[in-house]
């Protein structure tokens, strides 16, 4: 059946509205902004409410391909606020993940190395600039974190957070 004007008009007023649909589940706002976002839990926590930080941790990021401190205790259902600093002259990022979350970002980043991150167990800085990650460790075990900054990864620039009953 032929395309009319009308229906032309019609498809493309569809794909418009499902698309400011769509792109409204993406611009969720802050996450600094202290609100945890369903159906981000992951394996080893969820992002954290700001009003509830059991603690803060200030974790320094360098261009020796270093975290200071590289490996850090929390306590089961802790919330923790990382405030992450990067004292080098090139970007830096912090990301919490599992081992195989991490490996395949960092091979994303390799083939992206410009991508932007929205995510709440991520934070990526440019020289000198801090920011932060609220973070609720929901079960014990280990969590890794990484920059994976294209390079940094494979450097060593990682390490990791115990979480205790």
């Amino acid at each position: 059946m032929p395309m009319t004007l009308c229906s032309i008009r019609s498809t493309g007023l569809g794909l418009l509205t499902a698309l400011a649909l769509s792109t409204g589940a993406l611009a969720s706002g802050s996450h600094a902004g202290g609100h945890a976002h369903t159906g981000d839990e992951k394996a080893y926590g969820k992002p954290g409410v700001a009003t509830r930080v059991s603690r803060t941790v200030t974790v320094d990021m360098t261009d020796a391909m270093r975290f200071t401190p590289s490996g850090i205790t929390v306590r089961k259902g802790e919330t923790i606020r990382f405030i992450v600093k990067n004292s080098g002259q090139i970007r830096h990022e912090f990301s919490l993940g599992s081992q195989r979350e991490l490996a395949e970002h960092a091979a994303a980043m390799q083939k992206f190395p410009n991508m932007e991150h929205d995510e709440p167990n991520m934070v990526s800085l440019a020289p000198g600039v801090q920011g932060e990650v609220i973070w609720q460790f929901t079960q014990p075990g280990k969590v890794d974190f990484a920059c994976l900054q294209p390079g940094h990864f494979e450097s060593g620039m990682k390490g990791r957070v115990t979480v205790t009953r």
